[in-house]
């Protein structure tokens, strides 16, 4: 057995969730907050666990928030749609929590852009805290880029997830709209706002951190595509922040 709790959020994942569910059909226990999908969502997942929750969708960190709360486990690993957990992985993980300190654990993430794997542009290794003692770890409640907060040291595991996002262009720009929405509500909540600088200078910047300083340039031409459209994200956001400021 994977001896973990896994806890998961869908809204229409028919064609990601059942490779994400195959991938940890072993764990101790699989969580399911499905944010009333219209597709074959809950169909599928009813082949894996029954403990399958209804929510109106609230945001990221709170229906992850929810899934956490419904698991019983002491381990909990929360999953991506579009993830899956490789068997190196599931061993190591089995491995680490047999004899450990720790309350939480970075898991690296192999990222997949137009169905190749991003080793440069700042997508790889792509730590991010998914593994932690339920009892000492929640979501932070932010609009979007939502992580996990735990209370204790933390370690690094060295297999990765794997993460097959953005099988299209259309489907990059589809998100893009939406995330870019949730970036700036989570911009004027801080008290930031949008003046030149943001709207000329940090797309730029944006741009050059990742076709340049992270070496997206050895990425070929989804590099190059990356590169462009985070600028534009960068861009998109800040305007959209302005846009409520007139």
């Amino acid at each position: 057995m994977f001896p973990v709790s896994v806890a998961i959020i869908t809204k229409n994942e028919e064609n990601n969730i059942e490779d994400a569910l195959r991938s940890v059909a072993d764990a101790d226990e699989i969580v399911v907050v499905d944010a009333n999908s219209s597709d074959r969502t809950v169909e599928i997942c009813g082949k894996y666990t029954d403990k399958i929750f209804q929510h109106e969708w609230q945001g990221f960190a709170i229906q992850k928030q929810m899934a956490v709360d419904h698991t019983r486990g002491p381990w909990v690993l929360i999953l991506d749609a579009d993830e899956r957990v490789p068997p190196e992985l599931k061993k190591e993980v089995t491995d680490v929590l047999a004899d450990t300190d720790c309350s939480g654990f970075y898991v690296p993430r192999k990222n997949h852009f137009l169905g190749k794997w991003i080793r440069h542009s700042g997508w790889w290794p792509d730590h991010t805290l998914r593994l932690f003692r339920k009892e000492r770890g929640h979501l932070e409640p932010r609009e979007v880029h939502e992580s996990v907060t735990v209370q204790g040291p933390v370690g690094y595991l060295r297999h990765p997830l794997t993460h097959y996002t953005y099988w299209s262009l259309t489907d990059f720009i589809k998100r893009m709209e939406n995330y870019s929405t949730l970036a700036a509500k989570e911009i004027r909540k801080s008290a930031g706002h949008a003046g030149i600088f943001s709207l000329t200078v940090k797309p730029c910047a944006t741009f050059l951190k990742m076709y340049v300083l992270r070496l997206g340039i050895l990425d070929g031409k989804r590099g190059l595509i990356l590169a462009i459209l985070y600028s534009y994200y960068t861009f998109l956001k800040y305007a959209k922040t302005w846009e409520k400021e007139i």
